[in-house]
């Protein structure tokens, strides 16, 4: 084992970089990491967790714990280290049920285990643990700070031990696992364990124990082929070591080794580091590949816009604004009969304005359903541009949203668009007041000419009436009333008419725009903001998961 320094100088730093990861992430995380790697969430919420209950138990404290089968000595071994009896060997499987520790106070500690190390020991959850006294003088000084575990075997037939050792490996600093001659090359361990910490050999031992059994050939070749099958696991720069408790074969090695680790203090933020760069490694993997532009939503806007109705209503609102303004632009006589045809907005429910401004929640239209085709369309035009806008982000990571909402949207949205048909224009007020004065004159002029016609007939004497002369034109002015009153009347209409339809063409126009506006609105809340929330996540994501894998 090699104790490094640098990589984990900033595990607190890094350790909050993979939390921001996983937040950022949200529940976009969680779905697209359930497709390829389910449990990556879990077990980063876990080791975030683990790791700052760790570093505010103080990364002074190196923590290594003995693994291995049952029968490879294990215990053994951690007396040897320890120098004297902390582990008893057992004569049955399992013969190691509960973990336990010996814990090196150091000199300037006392013969006591310091407040700092029982509150380790209550955060690894082992209740059992002796204090190693000092060394004596002039002996090798194991450094204050090492706790050494000697944990239940991995392959205990009671599945409590099982998972009470891979609960404290998963806490432990340094691992050294402890084989022997027959089981070393066992599948158990190499597929279940070591290659699981591919990435981890700065903290991880692997002991041939019981190498006493073996002549010095039989022990090089063994020896030689653990290293192979380590290097194998992915463990390159792991060490492996052959020792015995029974004759100190290695001991003194091991010992050296775990007093350097303890005397750099670096073991902990090791772990912790190599733990959260492999996790964040993992999540960068889930988030996939940059995404590198947006897809324009030109082609989704009118798909909508035509799902919306915006067709019928523009037409609606010029066929309403024309109503509208003959209304009150039309020959009074004959007016009343536009009034006979429905209004067309009013038919689409669009035509009470200040019903709608006062409750818009309750605003909806009745436009004719959508048809399939029209479905489908939307339902293209969104799946299209959610494809085309998370181009490079992993699938799933982006969803689509439902049709049936958004349809509803759709139609709130038009509901909710002031047209501004209901209203007449200033200039058709003055037509109106005007035809009236022209309908005036006219009935004077019939007035005039029945009371004229009256006294005839009743043989009244009665002068003639003053006439309006124009060149060799001669008419009596009641008739000239009458005939310029209608003419003009008919004439000022026809014109009225034709100034209704640009009003009503420049209404229509914006009618669209106005709806083209509310479709925008609904696209950029229900479609393109969601999606370009969850790319930001994504990329937030990515990049925190990025610098927490350095």
């Amino acid at each position: 084992m090699r104790a490094r320094r640098g990589p984990g100088a900033d595990v607190g730093a890094r350790v909050e970089l993979l939390d921001a990861a996983r937040v950022a992430g949200g529940d976009a995380l969680v779905d697209v990491a359930a497709r390829s790697d389910p449990e990556l969430v879990a077990e980063v919420e876990a080791f975030v967790r683990r790791a700052r209950e760790r570093i505010a138990l103080s990364l002074d404290r190196t923590v290594v714990a003995f693994a291995g089968s049952t029968g490879s000595g294990k215990s053994s071994l951690v007396n040897a280290v320890a120098g004297r009896q902390v582990a008893v060997p057992g004569v049955r499987r399992p013969t190691t049920a509960e973990p336990v520790a010996a814990v090196w106070p150091g000199p300037e500690q006392g013969p006591e285990t310091d407040e700092t190390s029982l509150a380790l020991l209550r955060w690894l959850d082992v209740k059992t643990w002796h204090d190693v006294p000092p060394a004596p003088p002039g002996a090798a000084a194991v450094p204050d700070g090492l706790l050494v575990l000697d944990l239940p075997d991995h392959d205990s037939v009671v599945v409590e031990h099982r998972l009470r050792a891979d609960r404290l490996l998963a806490r432990a600093d340094v691992m050294v696992w402890v084989t022997d001659p027959q089981k070393y090359a066992d599948d158990a361990l190499h597929a279940g364990y070591l290659r699981e910490l591919a990435g981890h050999e700065g903290t991880v031992v692997v002991v041939l124990n019981q190498a006493d059994r073996l002549q010095p050939a039989e022990r090089d070749r063994c020896l030689a082929d653990l290293r192979r099958l380590v290097d194998a696991d992915g463990l390159r720069d792991a060490v492996v070591l052959a020792t015995s408790a029974q004759d100190g074969t290695g001991v003194a090695d091991l010992r050296a080794l775990l007093a350097r680790a303890a005397a750099q203090r670096t073991a902990a933020n090791e772990r912790l580091a190599q733990d959260c760069r492999g996790l964040a490694r993992r999540v960068v993997a889930v988030c996939g590949d940059d995404v590198v532009a947006s897809a324009p939503d030109a082609r989704l806007r009118t798909a909508l816009a035509k799902a919306a109705g915006a067709d019928v209503v523009v037409g609606a609102v010029r066929s309403s604004t024309r109503r509208t303004v003959r209304a009150r632009t039309g020959w009074p006589v004959t007016r009343w009969v536009a009034q006979l045809r429905p209004d067309p907005l009013r038919r689409l429910g669009l035509g009470n304005e200040k019903s709608r401004a006062e409750r818009p929640d309750l605003a909806r239209t009745s436009l004719p359903q959508q048809s399939q085709a029209s479905r489908a369309a939307v339902s293209l035009a969104v799946r299209d541009y959610v494809t085309d806008a998370s181009a490079g982000a992993p699938e799933g990571w982006t969803r689509r949203p439902d049709v049936d909402a958004l349809t509803d949207a759709l139609d709130q949205a038009v509901a909710g668009v002031r047209f501004g048909a209901e209203r007449v224009p200033w200039w058709a007020r003055a037509v109106s007041v005007a035809q009236y004065v022209l309908l005036g004159v006219a009935v004077v002029g019939l007035a005039w000419l029945a009371l004229l016609a009256g006294l005839d007939y009743l043989r009244v004497p009665f002068g003639d009436p003053p006439t309006w002369e124009q060149g060799r034109l001669t008419v009596p002015v009641p008739t000239a009333m009458l005939v310029l009153g209608v003419l003009a009347g008919l004439l000022l209409a026809v014109v009225g008419g034709l100034a209704a339809r640009v009003t009503a063409a420049r209404r229509a126009r914006r009618a669209r725009a106005r709806i083209e506006a509310a479709v925008a609105d609904v696209v950029a809340g229900h479609v393109t903001a969601p999606v370009a929330r969850r790319l930001a996540a994504l990329a937030e994501c990515r990049e925190a998961a990025r610098r927490a894998a350095r």
